[in-house]
């Protein structure tokens, strides 16, 4: 005779229908419309007289304690067989009882998987109820998984090289396991097993593609840097992890931006010594070695070069000069030895050729993606897929950004300062030629839907702060505007010079799961006008955006549906591709309001006050007032007597 079915309360891992399904072999669905053999309905319910706790943020406990309560989900009718393999899911160290939870339509009975307090004391002390760090508890997993799977029972240095290595090339996976449960901050072994339980990439496939073979160098030296920085970045995190926490403002910010920064600048301090290594790795012949041998080799050097005295160097230095804001800020590097033409159909129209990387071609064939996942680092070639496929384009970096498809990320900081050292670094760092720069800035909700179209006069004055101003004969121009490189044509002729769009730092559920936090989802500005300069210092500009956003609360400029409904701001595009091609001096009048409106929005940051000091707000703005200065200097040319 069968066992009979029962309700089942979650409150954990299993609250994933995704997971409950692979457990038991059954979905459920919070949707009544859609329960069928293989479905079972679901609905919120909470558990009194409970708490739910997770000591070693792995699975949580629900352990009794008055004047509490676990809230969770009820998963009704649960065959017998399917609770069977939920009660071996759940182990010994639970004890499965019949308990009253309540839901919207009143108290239910259900089964529940809970513990003792003095079970918990047993295995965890008394001190149970305190949370360890969750990333910390999840690296010493995945170093567990790779002593189980790499070379196990081997204790050499050699083989911990090896496991290092490893680790290296389970980044992304790494990066996707914390941030798919950070709503949650518990994981199951069974669920990390099989994610980690992947076969090691391999290049040995390229050595049968004659196309690939000049190219095989380039891309190695890549990776041979990209480790190195790794290395640098994880023995910084490692080290000074009390630091790092002091000097990030936010949790909501990505982790690594400081750490990068002060690896970026030892390694791009130290680019003698690393070429070195890079040149003596490029002996191991790509037929006898594979991929993971160059990354132990890089691993074993990053050993042989770190100093803990230069990285505490470098810390004290970043510390000292810090100048964090309010609003969020991100940016997006595009990188390519052949600017403009990297992307189809310009690249096979000027049948440009690039020595290195043939467009980055290969890059996902080295793991660089996941060699990168720190910088944000993925080839883009313009058609939006987000496919890791072989295509020509940009290599693009974004430190925060943790997945390309689904539009996840944290931002980078709120530190205008640690945003232009990081965005010089990396463009020392990686032997690319610079090609754009987009400056995102997070917007405020309840300003969304009343952005406004940015004066003429003002969109000038950014052009001329940075949208690569270059010298022609007979003059300058505006080489952004000129090369058509902030133009497309995907949903009609548009100027792409500001958009918004849409962030989250919150992987989620499906909708048969728990439902992100309304604050999960943000929306950004990002001005995408910027030409991207070696030598450029960003920092004043970053602080004008913000200004201007503030002030302003500009929208997008210039899309093909504002183009369609305004004949005045198709007017105003006309002129300004006119001027950008031959630029006559911005007047006095333009530039004073240009910097009222950055100076004002400035002075509101932080709840109608000023977040910076006033001292760094006047640099800033004096700076910019500067660059506009040199600017009309270099045009000569008055403008029409025509107001802006």
């Amino acid at each position: 005779m069968p066992k009979r079915k029962v309700n089942l309360f979650v409150y954990g891992s299993l609250r994933d229908s995704r997971i409950f399904k692979s457990v038991s072999g059954i979905a459920f669905t919070r949707k009544p419309s859609k329960i069928d053999e293989k479905v079972l309905f679901a609905e919120p319910a909470f558990l009194p007289g409970h708490r739910r706790v997770s000591p070693d943020n792995v699975y949580y406990y629900g352990v009794k304690t008055p004047d509490a309560r676990i809230e969770g989900l009820v998963i009704y009718d649960v065959p017998g067989s399917a609770m069977a393999e939920v009660d071996r899911y759940e182990g010994k160290r639970y004890r499965r009882e019949t308990v009253h939870i309540y839901t919207a339509h009143g108290k239910v009975e259900a089964q529940a998987f809970l513990v003792t307090p003095e079970s918990m004391r047993k295995h965890f002390g008394d001190r149970f109820h305190v949370n360890l760090i969750h990333e910390l508890w999840l690296r010493k997993r995945i170093e567990r998984f790779l002593q189980r799977h790499t070379r196990p029972g081997e204790r050499t240095a050699d083989a911990e090289i090896e496991r290092r290595a490893q680790r290296e090339l389970l980044g992304t996976t790494e990066r996707d396991l914390v941030m798919s449960h950070y709503h949650s901050e518990a994981m199951s072994d069974y669920y990390l097993e099989r994610e980690l339980d992947r076969p090691r990439p391999s290049i040995r496939h390229l050595l049968t593609e004659p196309a690939a073979a000049p190219y095989l160098g380039s891309y190695l030296a890549l990776v041979l840097r990209q480790v190195l920085l790794n290395e640098f970045d994880e023995q910084i995190q490692s080290r000074h992890r009390f630091d790092l926490e002091h000097l990030r403002t936010s949790e909501r910010y990505f982790a690594r931006s400081v750490s990068l920064l002060a690896a970026l600048q030892m390694v791009n301090a130290s680019r003698s010594d690393v070429e070195r290594i890079v040149e003596r790795g490029l002996t191991m012949p790509p037929d006898k070695f594979d991929l993971i041998d160059y990354v132990k080799y890089a691993v074993r050097a990053s050993r042989s070069i770190f100093d803990p005295r230069v990285a505490e160097a470098n810390l004290s230095r970043i510390r000292s000069n810090r100048q964090p804001g309010l609003v969020p800020l991100g940016f997006e590097l595009e990188l390519s030895n052949l600017g403009a033409d990297a992307v189809e159909p310009r690249r096979s129209a000027s049948r440009a050729s690039d020595p290195a990387y043939d467009g980055f071609r290969y890059f996902y064939d080295f793991c660089l993606d996941v060699l990168c996942w720190k910088l944000g680092g993925y080839i883009d070639d313009h058609t939006g897929s987000g496919q890791r496929r072989r295509s020509s384009g940009f290599l693009e970096l974004a430190p925060g950004r943790l997945s390309i498809a689904g539009e996840l990320s944290r931002p980078a900081t709120s530190d205008p300062w640690l945003m232009n050292q990081l965005i010089h670094e990396l463009v020392g760092f990686f032997q690319v030629r610079p090609h754009s720069l987009h400056l995102s800035l997070q917007l405020f909700k309840s300003r969304i839907g009343e952005q406004n179209v940015l004066p003429i006069g003002f969109v000038k004055c950014l052009l001329a702060l940075g949208g690569g101003s270059e010298r022609k004969p007979g003059g300058l121009w505006v080489s952004r505007m000129g090369r058509d490189e902030i133009t497309q044509e995907r949903l009609g002729h548009e100027l792409v010079f500001a958009r918004r769009s849409r962030r989250n730092w919150y992987l989620g559920h499906d909708d048969i799961g728990d439902k992100a936090p309304a604050q999960a989802t943000t929306y950004i500005q990002q001005y995408k006008f910027i030409r991207l300069e070696r030598r450029a210092n960003y920092e004043p500009l970053i602080l004008c955006l913000k200004g201007l956003q503030l002030a302003l609360n500009p929208g997008d400029y210039l899309s093909a549906e504002q183009l369609r409904g305004s004949a005045r701001l198709r007017r105003q595009y006309e002129q300004l591709k006119v001027w950008a091609a031959d630029p006559t001096q911005i007047s006095s009048h333009v530039i004073a309001k240009f910097l009222n409106a950055a100076q004002y929005g400035l002075m509101i940051e932080r709840h109608r006050q000023p977040a910076h000091s006033l001292h760094y707000i006047e640099w800033a703005l004096g700076a910019i007032a500067v660059r506009l200065r040199m600017f009309n200097q270099q045009v000569r040319k008055p403008a029409p007597g025509a107001a802006e």
